[in-house]
């Protein structure tokens, strides 16, 4: 292959590597700022708002893959934790109110973070533990 055909080549694949990086920046980063579980789906709070450093969390807990936490959902509206639902926020599926059955937002929040400490023996599992003032 001569110079030519390098330089041609070459900037197809510096594009598809710069969209690539584009693509997957906000991936990489999303939750790296994340100091409190999100609450705008709820009007009013009942109790204090849950301090959570994501990134120390995970860390802490060994936790490297994301569906761990951020499950999916199958076509029958089951937990899927084959795929990730990293990127979207937990009342984009889990209503405050739902009128169908499902799983309200506060009961989906609660079963994620106190059914993993009480598995793995390891953080907070009262109230008062997590709604600290």
């Amino acid at each position: 292959m001569n110079k030519q055909q390098m330089k041609r080549l070459a900037t197809p694949m510096a594009i598809i590597v710069v969209l690539v990086f584009i693509y997957l920046i906000p991936t990489a980063f999303s939750q790296d700022d994340m100091t409190q579980v999100p609450v705008t789906a709820f009007t009013v709070l009942e109790r204090p708002q849950v301090a959570f450093n994501h990134d120390m969390h995970n860390e802490k807990a060994e936790i490297d893959d994301c569906v761990v936490c951020h499950h999916g959902r199958t076509d029958d509206g089951a937990m899927d934790m084959e795929n990730s639902s990293e990127g979207e926020s937990c009342d984009s599926c889990h209503l405050v109110k739902p009128e169908n059955g499902e799983t309200p937002l506060m009961r989906a929040y609660h079963r994620q973070c106190i059914a993993c400490h009480v598995k793995s023996l390891k953080g907070p599992v009262t109230c008062g533990e997590c709604h600290t003032k």
